[in-house]
């Protein structure tokens, strides 16, 4: 369904019926979409409310500016009002995790919990990841391409395209190539939206000064091969957001959602029940 939020049209989907509602975010503005948290929080919708959606200049949904977090995180904020929800579990992986840690700080009345997956909390990660990328033995990435994706200098959506297809083979733990000519195939491509992202968000983006602030229980996970957002950024996020939870997944990449999928599946749902066991009647918690 289009929902109008913050006079934009937005691609939303709602899973599930449960009282308790999840908001995941996905990542790689103007090249992701609802499909990514919906494969992986969707799993969930027999226990909570899931609910997914394309950001603003991206997917399905309308293009209507600015792409800054600020109306990402306001466009989530959006959402919860939509849903009529006094709180929610703010969701994020990748660049999606860098606005659920914004709206977590911005909004921490409104945060139950919160679930990151394979992201940093300043533009750190940039560097580490050229490195990682010119030192792969997998495969030789064309300089050009990845200077163009990582600066936000795409020409074109085709452009965008070629350029992402040139570094898809980096992300996965175990290496595909027929993999990697399906997940092109199948991206939305928004070279706009994508450039604002890396090329103006990007060179300021650093919000370690505000993971202090957030207040909900959090659970950090990455894979411990991720090339773009490496282990250590996740343990900058969870050596600062007081409380938080850092799990790692060995046998993954920047997807283990994806790769080792149950076992996350597992970790996420155990999470989320200590997260709530306050709410649980008494014999109830005493099981846990």
């Amino acid at each position: 369904m289009f929902v109008d939020i913050n006079g934009n049209p937005l691609n939303v989907e709602v899973l599930g019926e449960g009282e308790r509602t999840i908001i995941a975010h996905h990542g790689a503005p103007g090249l992701g979409s609802l499909a990514e948290p919906k494969a992986s929080f969707g799993r969930l919708a027999d226990t909570y409310r899931v609910v997914v959606f394309d950001a603003r200049g991206s997917g399905a949904s309308g293009e209507n500016g600015p792409y800054t977090h600020e109306q990402w995180v306001e466009d989530v904020e959006g959402l919860r009002r939509w849903l009529g929800v006094e709180q929610v579990v703010i969701a994020g992986g990748s660049y999606g995790g860098f606005i659920a840690m914004e709206y977590a700080a911005r909004h921490p009345g409104r945060v139950r919990a919160v679930v990151l997956r394979d992201t940093s909390a300043d533009n750190g990660n940039q560097e580490l990841a050229t490195r990682n990328a010119a030192a792969s033995s997998r495969v030789a990435i064309d300089q050009a391409k990845l200077d163009r994706i990582m600066s936000g200098t795409v020409r074109d959506d085709e452009d965008l395209r070629d350029c992402w297809r040139e570094i898809l083979p980096l992300y996965d733990h175990d290496y595909d190539p027929a993999k990697v000519e399906q997940r092109a195939a199948a991206t939305p491509y928004h070279y706009r939206t994508h450039n604002y992202a890396f090329a103006v968000n990007q060179p300021n983006y650093d919000i370690k000064h505000l993971l202090p602030g957030i207040t909900a229980p959090t659970l950090v996970t990455v894979g411990r091969h991720d090339w773009i957002t490496p282990v250590e950024c996740s343990e900058t996020i969870a050596g600062l957001i007081p409380g938080a939870e850092l799990r790692v997944f060995e046998q993954s990449g920047h997807s283990p959602q994806v790769e080792e999928a149950e076992l996350w599946e597992s970790v996420v749902r155990e999470f989320l029940e200590r997260a709530f066991s306050d709410e649980l009647p008494d014999k109830v918690r005493e099981r846990h």
